[in-house]
Order: structure tokens, then C-alpha cells, then sequence
């Protein structure tokens, strides 16, 4: 497993993105000015700003989500959203072409685990 997102809240997306791109001397990977993220890629794992996001969340990356899911779920393990796919990206404009496919899970102290994967198309 490698740590695929890190997501961080931000007040304002503006700024953020000004701070981050001059902290990491590079522009996003994309801006979605509606509902209001950005993403920079960091050496493969992508870092998320959002105004509504959580103070922090850690997204991890499996090979295929839904059988993941099935699996945790058999060991008692909270699922908070089930597989969906979170964006069809058929340009590739993360990764490989393909849609990414996201769950949340619910660890021990309460905390939600984004699990993620990619179906290439």
C-alpha cells in the first residue's frame, strides 16, 4: 500500500492555491473552481485543498477498492461510504487513463480512511 491523497481544509481556495504553488514551486495538476478543489501531485501522491474538507485525511491506495471493501468489511471493519467511482478520467489527467474509485472506512479512533484505486479503461 503507498499513501495515494493527503487532504487538507483550507478557508480560502485562492490563496491556498498561491501559498502551496510558491511553497512547491509548481502550478496544480487541476483547479475545480466549482465545488472548489485543487490538486498538486507530489512525486505520485496527489495533495488536495478544499474548503470543505476534513482538517486532514489520509487517502490510501489498494488495488481494487470494492473487493477491499468486502474484505475489511468481513473483519468488522466500519464502512462509512461505500465504492463509488469519484471521477471518470479518461484523458488521464491523474494517472493512467481510467476511473478512480473511492471508499471511506472508519478507523479505531473514529478518524475516515479514504481507499482508493484506479480502473484503467
Amino acid at each position: 500500500m503507498k499513501i495515494r491523497q493527503i487532504s487538507l481544509a483550507c478557508s480560502d481556495l485562492e490563496r491556498a492555491e498561491e501559498f502551496y504553488s510558491k511553497l512547491l514551486k509548481k502550478e496544480p495538476i487541476v483547479v475545480f473552481p466549482n465545488p472548489g478543489m485543487l490538486f498538486y501531485d507530489l512525486g505520485g501522491t496527489r495533495l488536495l485543498l478544499e474548503p470543505t474538507g476534513a482538517k486532514s485525511m489520509i487517502y490510501l491506495e489498494v488495488e481494487n477498492v470494492v473487493n477491499t471493501v468486502h474484505e475489511l468489511r468481513e473483519r468488522g471493519v466500519t464502512i462509512e461510504i461505500e465504492p463509488h467511482i469519484v471521477f471518470p478520467d479518461p484523458q488521464g489527467m491523474f494517472d493512467t487513463p481510467g476511473n478512480e474509485w473511492l471508499a471511506f472506512i472508519k478507523d479505531s479512533e473514529g478518524n475516515l480512511v479514504g481507499l482508493m484505486s484506479r480502473e484503467k479503461i
